[in-house]
């Protein structure tokens, strides 16, 4: 069975678990005090941070990397698109994510004026986005996929 080291409030780590959970998967979800961390998350991620999914011997960290894991490892449904070049677009919309939507939660977690500032970057770029949903069901179309699992955690 699959252990995902995971953070309550963690948008990286919800990532990983709709991932599980749109798979179908059997899974035990450990959530970790990222203030009081265990010895067991900070040997397993070298970084010491949430996500941590541990099948075996084989141990992953970051959510890009355990979410196409368990899409490739378990296909059904398929999160990524089968095509190489949707597949890439993809990856690099995931990219875009990570740089114009998630590099901003660290600086509202910390709060003040740049919060502020944080939350405006993010409310403008899911405003874009949101147009996109009017035309369609999805992000990529009308088959829910990894892009949709990224937004997720931000709209909830």
């Amino acid at each position: 069975m699959m252990t995902l080291y995971s953070g309550t409030t963690c948008p990286f780590s919800h990532r990983c678990r709709i991932v599980l959970f749109e798979k179908g998967m059997d899974f035990e979800v450990i959530d970790v005090d990222m203030l009081h961390k265990t010895d067991d998350a900070a040997v397993n991620n070298p970084y010491g941070k949430v996500p941590v999914l541990v099948e075996r011997d084989l141990v992953l960290f970051q959510a890009n990397i355990i979410n196409e894991y368990i899409d490739e490892r378990f296909p059904h449904p398929q999160l990524m698109p089968p095509d190489p070049v949707m597949r890439a677009r993809a990856r690099l919309f995931l990219h875009q994510f990570e740089q114009e939507l998630y590099a901003h939660i660290a600086t509202i977690e910390q709060g003040g004026k740049a919060a502020d500032k944080a939350r405006v970057i993010i409310r403008d770029n899911l405003t874009q986005l949101a147009q996109i949903l009017t035309k369609q069901k999805f992000l990529l179309g009308e088959e829910f996929s990894m892009l949709d699992v990224a937004i997720a955690p931000l709209l909830w």
